[in-house]
């Protein structure tokens, strides 16, 4: 059996992490959904946030090469940078769905 790398676990957990918060998996599914770039004012009317709590989201996905941005004059454009990790959310959120039909107690 292989045996795994402990550095990439432990690299693996901190995107766990990362993704644990459900207002990162809001903005990254409404970047997948959106259109090419997408500046955070519009993020945060969109998804009923405030743009500061919005922005400190970006730059955690950010830190974590989630996401990506640029700016124009003072507006600041994000997009996904790793479209891939939504496979991982897809697949949880599916499994959630599953879970819940079985064991509907189990969920909070």
């Amino acid at each position: 059996m292989k045996q795994l790398d402990i550095s990439l676990v432990n690299e693996a957990a901190k995107i766990y992490k990362v993704l644990s918060n459900s207002r990162r998996i809001s903005i990254l599914f409404f970047l997948r959904n959106s259109s090419g770039e997408v500046d955070v004012s519009t993020i945060a009317t969109n998804l009923e946030l405030a743009q500061p709590i919005v922005s400190k989201q970006l730059g955690i996905l950010e830190k974590y090469n989630l996401v990506k941005h640029h700016k124009h004059g003072t507006h600041v454009f994000y997009f996904l940078n790793d479209p891939d990790v939504l496979f991982m959310i897809d697949a949880m959120i599916e499994h959630v769905e599953h879970s819940a039909k079985e064991h509907p107690s189990n969920l909070y």
